[in-house]
């Protein structure tokens, strides 16, 4: 993963005497060491016909190939632009987005896992695009991961790339090796969550963004 800063340009003001700062923005991507799908759909056949599934017939000859392309979707996060801006007016108040899809693949066993994610922030000097929390998130699904960690890496990134009072992270997800496979706990999810900062250490802005986040506080 790199974190290649992108060029701004000052947007021309009316009054050329006072300027007016354009917002700054951090290009983030992530870097692998190339896909090959030529090496993976064959890898996929093989790997299916040594669990004694035949490919040969017309609705399965083609599942290798897909199986290396929806992979390669799902460990290819979109590069995006971490947008912030300067907290002119000074707001201190939680900002919270809820609800953000999420969607990963278990490191242990490579099956998905899908929940939803709440993502807040106490503002310090500057604030962020919305839509830029979503983009963290996906940024750190899209890889084989485990929840523990995602949570942990969203709300760590956040908090050194913003530098704002406090993050929280909470996700909510249900794991197909625990409900398709195993113990096959249907129907269960799992939940975890990273405070830092002032709502870590602050009980009641901790328990505002759990109530926000619809968690019980107690």
């Amino acid at each position: 993963m790199t974190h290649r800063p992108q060029a701004t340009r000052d947007l021309a003001p009316e009054d050329p005497e006072i300027p007016i700062p354009a917002p700054a923005a951090l290009r983030v991507v992530h870097e692998t060491d190339g896909i090959d799908l030529a090496a993976a759909e064959r890898a996929a056949g093989r790997f299916l016909q040594a669990l004694g599934i035949s490919t040969e017939n017309e609705s399965l000859r083609g599942t290798p190939g897909r199986m290396a392309r929806a992979y390669a979707e799902l460990f290819s996060p979109r590069p995006f632009d971490l947008t912030t801006f300067p907290n002119d007016e000074g707001y201190d108040e939680l900002v919270l987005a809820r609800s953000i899809p999420v969607r990963s693949v278990c490191e242990h066993h490579l099956l998905p896992f899908v929940g939803t994610a709440h993502v807040g922030y106490l503002p310090g000097r500057r604030i962020l695009g919305l839509s830029k929390l979503a983009r963290v998130v996906e940024h750190f699904a899209c890889r084989p991961q485990v929840q523990e960690r995602l949570t942990k890496q969203v709300a760590d990134w956040l908090q050194t790339q913003l530098e704002p009072k406090g993050v929280g992270v909470v996700i909510e997800a249900e794991h197909t090796c625990m409900t398709l496979r195993g113990v096959q706990a249907t129907g269960s999810s799992t939940l975890t969550s990273t405070l830092l900062g002032t709502l870590r250490n602050d009980a009641r802005s901790r328990a505002e963004f759990l109530a926000l986040s619809g968690l019980p506080t107690r």
